[in-house]
């Protein structure tokens, strides 16, 4: 099959970016023929405000070479990963024109939310969910704190709903978690295209023993990643439970001042990949005290690949992810008090930790390998392309590696 694979990169890297990069590999490793077209946040800067609020409506330029390079290559299905804000939803007609099937990966809420988080002032927002206008968002200049770029994002969402984008020119839309199904869903989007695949880890890397006696936190030092709640667990968890702390934000010095504060809190920034993983390997555990909606944090999923148990916060996708003794534990989210006592009593029995780490390990190998999103992610694309061609439907063959439908 030749797939299309297209990507707005933001301007800083983000879990989207390598999801598109995994993905493109996959396929391509697997005898497809695939194809890229990408564009970044970077060009932004040569817009004025009024071309860049037009383009995030309806940009006609990458429209049409998106719809010239369909029919110049013959290309059978276009997935998209993210269109915001330079590519547009006018691609799917484009490319539908052309006679090319369209899937849609849905990475965050931006379809439900102009925020894309449900994120408010540090707490879960729902406001627009399910409003045809979502108009709070503009009250609350939600988007970047600017009333005027929020009212931009609000008015795309609210033609495109108004024209039907979301619901008629997008062949299968791929949802993370069922949490998050569930929410498009309430959200307009037809149930009976919203499949739900994870994200995943590509290379298989080895099983980690936990041998280095500590309980680690990766990813952004911020607020919504509940680095707060976890900083309190640790002043109450007192010196008897390392902590290692890897990341960077706008809460770093608090994490700073905890470490030199309390011994043991290790903090140590930035991190390659190879590092962290390194690091997972090592960890007794991984904490995810996040108190907003995760989609589906990368994080967990490479800690699971390496058998490494994950403590998470009892809110959104994370009650589905994360299943009690068997790959982990969760608490009430912002309560300090509780995740103490949920690590302590984790620490507590070595032989739990030995059951979870083996738990995480198979939760990794039936869902988020490499193997099980490609029977996955072929199941979507073939039925998108039985829903682009429905005259179609009984002469498609079943998509296997290599094949061309």
């Amino acid at each position: 099959m030749k797939i299309l694979f297209c990507h707005n990169y933001y301007q800083q890297p983000g879990g989207e970016d390598r999801v598109f990069a995994d993905e493109t590999a996959l396929m391509e490793s697997r005898g497809h023929e695939v194809l890229t077209y990408t564009i970044h946040n970077d060009s932004i800067r040569e817009r004025s405000k009024l071309a860049l609020a037009c383009g995030t409506l309806w940009n006609r330029r990458i429209a049409r070479e998106l719809r010239a390079r369909v029919e110049r290559e013959r290309v059978e299905l276009v997935h998209f990963h993210n269109t915001f804000p330079l590519i547009s939803p006018a691609a799917y007609y484009a490319v539908r024109q052309a006679g090319a099937a369209v899937v849609q990966t849905l990475h965050n809420f931006r379809l439900l939310c102009p925020q894309a988080t449900f994120l408010r002032n540090a707490q879960v927002c729902t406001e627009c969910l399910g409003r045809r206008v979502p108009w709070p968002a503009i009250r609350h200049a939600c988007y970047r704190d600017d009333r005027l770029a929020t009212a931009t994002l609000t008015a795309s969402l609210t033609l495109h709903r108004l024209l039907n984008t979301y619901r008629r020119s997008v062949d299968q839309y791929i949802s993370l978690t069922e949490f998050a199904r569930s929410l498009f869903i309430r959200g307009g989007l037809p149930a009976e295209k919203l499949a739900v695949k994870p994200n995943f880890v590509y290379e298989s890397p080895a099983v980690g023993r936990g041998e280095g006696g500590f309980a680690l936190f990766v990813g952004r030092l911020s607020v919504e990643k509940g680095v707060l709640p976890l900083l309190a667990a640790w002043e109450l968890l007192g010196d008897a439970i390392p902590l290692r702390i890897i990341g960077d934000g706008p809460l770093a010095e608090q994490v700073r001042q905890a470490a030199a504060r309390q011994p043991a809190i290790q903090w140590h920034g930035s991190q390659t990949a190879a590092e962290v993983q390194r690091a997972m390997q090592m960890a007794a555990c991984l904490i995810l005290p996040s108190t907003w909606y995760e989609g589906l944090p990368k994080t967990l999923v490479e800690a699971f690949s390496v058998g490494t148990p994950v403590i998470g916060s009892r809110l959104g996708a994370m009650e589905e992810l994360i299943e009690p003794d068997r790959t982990g534990a969760l608490f009430a989210p912002d309560d300090a008090a509780q995740l103490a006592d949920v690590v302590r009593q984790f620490w507590d029995d070595p032989a739990a930790q030995l059951r979870l780490r083996q738990g995480a390990r198979a939760e990794y190998e039936f869902r988020y390998s490499a193997e099980r999103n490609y029977e996955l992610l072929t199941e979507i694309y073939q039925q998108a392309l039985v829903r682009r061609w429905p005259e179609r439907a009984a002469h498609l063959e079943p998509l296997a590696c290599g094949e061309v439908s």
